[in-house]
């Protein structure tokens, strides 16, 4: 790393005080191995300069990098410079709460998951509920559902309520379905379900809608906690190379505390809220029309809906029963009146509308209800999305062109999925399932995401996942159903400027040319030339958003 001198560390920390719009500090990176996509072809570059937060110029290939007066300069030494990451479906608060619960992911059965929420609870003795998420039974080699029996052998006086790695089912002990008054006359309702035994009696899962039958009598977090867990959340995508997060399903509140932090400067990336409807007072939100932070670290412009619930607890929506589970089609979260008047209302209001959709009958349903919004609405060039996007029939693909419908997608579903995927849906209806090729061909913008806290936050894990179609392991071998793999160049277009587009952020995000934001990663590897089996090793060395290092590997981070 370049040692600057007494004179430039004054002046670089002086930028980091000094707001006033007429003071202004350029800087050089030069020696790097850069990748952008300049109109859609990927452009490779040696160095960039950029004033405060925006860049004034990228340096191709063989062009000679001119130093601007008074520049800071840096040598990248030879690092890969990508334009920030942005995932285009994660759940911030979500994931930061998840930092602060018991982590059940990659657990190997029901008992390894109570023992982790066992060493959890001897190092947090004053929790009033034990929270935590991730557990996946399809994982498990009994491939059942969990019972509040094996909780309430630990827990007997502490409610324990334990979210699926999907977070579309939730497992609770006895002490915890006490406090919510549920007994074995208790309904479910529409849109969710309550698993019971052969007496009838309540095994402690709870599906979808049902889901809020436990949460209801949960403390929620307090403001400050919800902050906290914010900040949070936010260093840490930082760290693996995240510049941008789109969030997918927020509450007014929610949207309060990203204003408050973005006016304080106190926001690490930027966030695209999506309000998620219903919630408290969400048409008098979508009354007050979109917004946009003065410093472009939160946008609001758009709306998340849930069609169904998802595939491995069995809630995707499908047009036909479960391969696995004769008379069983899942479950459709809203009547199609209720769903018409949320799309409507937010489309008229000037949102873009992102609806989940999983199942094939889900996505159909919403490419319908879509197509007549659309013809109705004022506006038509809002770039409505679908969420996952994950099972079509492959007559509904063409539709997401010819409606301009964005399928917002997550590579890693597929790989965490490929050993349930055939047995729910069986031979045929897969061809249509995690059809990224498919779409692609059909000229359809894919954005990329994780879905984080269900799947892993760290974006090359998706592009390992899109690119290859194999697990960490390198299987199966070849790729699961190998021609629906990405080139490299699409799987990064995915993460970079396409995601941008679908959050309407194109031309100040998602590629590094002059004009645009300064939101950059320093990777170890070129992502062009490693080994593909390697790409979800890459390292990020350090993450830049608006002209500020705000993540190293070796220096101590920035926080504003």
């Amino acid at each position: 790393m370049i040692k600057l001198n007494k004179l430039q560390y004054i002046t670089a920390f002086a930028t980091l005080l000094i707001s006033s719009p007429s003071f202004s500090q350029t800087t050089l990176i030069k020696n790097i191995n850069g990748y952008t996509f300049i109109d859609k072809s990927l452009t490779q570059f040696s160095a960039i300069s950029f004033t405060n937060d925006t860049i004034d110029k990228i340096y191709p290939l063989g062009e000679t990098v001119e130093i601007p007066n008074d520049a800071i300069v840096i040598n990248g030494q030879g690092k890969t410079m990508l334009p920030g990451l942005i995932d285009a479906h994660g759940h911030v608060l979500g994931y930061g709460h998840s930092l602060m619960q018991v982590d059940l992911v990659n657990t190997s059965s029901e008992l390894d998951a109570v023992n982790r929420a066992k060493i959890y609870a001897n190092d947090n003795p004053s929790l009033t509920w034990l929270l935590g998420r991730g557990w996946n039974q399809v994982q498990w080699s009994n491939n059942t559902f969990p019972s509040a029996k094996s909780l309430d052998k630990f827990f007997p006086d502490t409610p324990v309520w334990l979210r699926r790695v999907d977070g579309h089912a939730g497992w609770a002990n006895s002490k915890a379905m006490a406090l919510a008054g549920i007994t074995s006359a208790s309904q479910a309702g529409q849109g969710g379900e309550i698993i019971k035994d052969k007496n009838g009696q309540p095994t402690g899962v709870f599906i979808d809608n049902a889901m809020d039958l436990i949460t209801n009598s949960i403390t929620p977090p307090s403001r400050l906690e919800n902050k906290v867990a914010l900040s949070r959340a936010m260093q840490s995508l930082a760290s693996m190379g995240l510049t941008s997060v789109h969030d997918a399903g927020i509450d007014q509140k929610n949207i309060g505390l990203y204003k408050e932090l973005a006016s304080e400067n106190n926001m690490t990336i930027r966030i695209n809220g999506m309000l998620y409807l219903p919630s408290e007072n969400w048409q008098q939100q979508l009354e007050q029309g979109p917004y946009r932070s003065k410093n472009d670290m939160f946008a609001f412009n758009s709306v998340k809906i849930q069609a169904d619930g998802a595939l491995g607890s069995r809630g995707a929506s499908l047009i036909n029963d479960y391969s696995d589970h004769a008379g069983h089609k899942g479950l459709l979260l809203h009547d199609n009146e209720t769903l018409q008047h949320y799309i409507d209302f937010a489309m008229n209001a000037g949102f873009q509308v992102n609806t989940h959709a999983i199942g094939d009958n889900a996505n159909k349903l919403i490419l319908d209800v879509y197509q007549q919004a659309i013809a109705k609405s004022k506006t038509k060039s809002l770039r409505h999305r679908i969420e996952h996007a994950q099972v079509l029939r492959l007559e509904d693909i063409p539709r997401f062109s010819s409606l301009n419908v964005i399928a917002s997608m997550q590579a890693t579903h597929a790989t965490s999925d490929k050993n349930m995927a055939v047995t729910r849906l069986g031979t045929e209806r897969i061809l249509g399932a995690y059809a990224w090729r498919k779409l692609l061909d059909n000229h359809v913008v894919i954005a990329a995401g994780s879905d984080f806290p269900v799947e892993s936050a760290n974006p090359f894990y998706g592009l390992h996942a899109a690119i290859t179609r194999q697990d960490h392991k390198n299987l199966p071998v070849g790729g699961w159903y190998a021609d629906q793999k990405m080139t490299r160049a699409e799987a990064l277009r995915s993460f970079t400027i396409d995601a941008a587009y679908a959050g309407h952020q194109e031309k100040l995000l998602g590629s590094l040319e002059a004009g645009k934001k300064a939101d950059f990663i320093l990777i170890s590897d070129d992502l062009f030339i490693m080994s593909e089996q390697k790409i979800w090793q890459s390292q990020v060395l350090q993450t830049w958003v608006a002209g500020k290092k705000i993540f190293s590997v070796t220096e101590p981070s920035v926080a504003k």
